[in-house]
């Protein structure tokens, strides 16, 4: 159904979402966010105007302070524009491997995200619950690893060491962007004396983030996987910032 995008195109000083963000709006309702409060109040009250007067297009600075008594101090460019749906946005991959609490915790906190791109893999289509994210079944899913793109990142949550072991091998033997394994300071230990036997590098080997999570934050998987999805949203938004600089 045709309906009204608005996306942040430009900001400048302190707004509460930055450019790229998108909401739709219908007639009757609206989906995604732009940041919510009085901007997204009037900018939704717009996008209606907009669909009732047959207007296909519109793109207004607002000052948040001057024009909508917000407390944000800046200003946000927005860009109206008739679609049918939000626009693809770049999403980075993350595997997840075991769907088990830990996998399911971390799952149903990244999936709301919309600049990650989810696949889990189990060995097992009755080890998932009911998802909208891409699942794979694999008897052996350290095969699974060769089929990941480069630039993906991974977290190795599943119920056997073995597998576990298997899996980092696997991901250490090609492009990877970052990596994480569920585990003890011992379990790591271990697994680093294998891997070197396997083959691989200590420098190689460091790029394997174990444990996940924040101690701080306890060992309860909705906890550990609050911690995982903060190290994550926090090391992507610090190399974004280093490749605009």
């Amino acid at each position: 159904m045709t309906g009204i995008r608005i996306t942040v195109a430009q900001i400048a000083g302190s707004a509460p979402r930055e450019p790229g963000a998108q909401m739709m709006v219908w007639p009757d309702r609206s989906e995604g966010t732009i940041g919510g409060g009085a901007l997204e109040w009037e900018a939704i009250a717009e996008a209606r105007r907009m669909l009732a007067d047959g207007r296909a297009e519109h793109r207004a600075t607002i000052p948040l302070g001057p024009a909508l008594g917000q407390c944000c101090g800046g200003s946000v460019t927005l860009l109206w524009e008739v679609a049918e749906a939000l626009a693809e946005q770049p999403r980075r991959p993350l595997w997840i491997y075991g769907a088990g609490h830990v996998g399911r915790a971390i799952v149903h906190v990244m999936q709301p995200l919309p600049d990650v791109a989810i696949t889990w893999v189990d060995v097992a289509a009755d080890r998932f619950p009911q998802t909208d994210v891409t699942t794979l079944v694999a008897v052996d899913p350290a095969q699974v690893v060769r089929h990941a793109p480069d630039d993906a990142d991974h977290l190795i949550l599943t119920y056997s060491h073995a597998l576990d072991l298997a899996l980092c091998h696997a991901i250490l033997s090609r492009p990877f962007a970052r990596a994480g394994l569920i585990g003890s300071a011992t379990k790591w230990a271990r697994f680093r004396k294998r891997l070197a036997a396997l083959g691989h590098h200590s420098a190689q080997i460091d790029r394997i983030a174990c444990p996940i999570g924040d101690p701080a934050l306890g060992k309860h998987p909705a906890a550990l996987a609050l911690g995982v999805a903060i190290a994550m949203i926090s090391t992507e938004t610090r190399h974004s910032k280093e490749r605009r600089a």
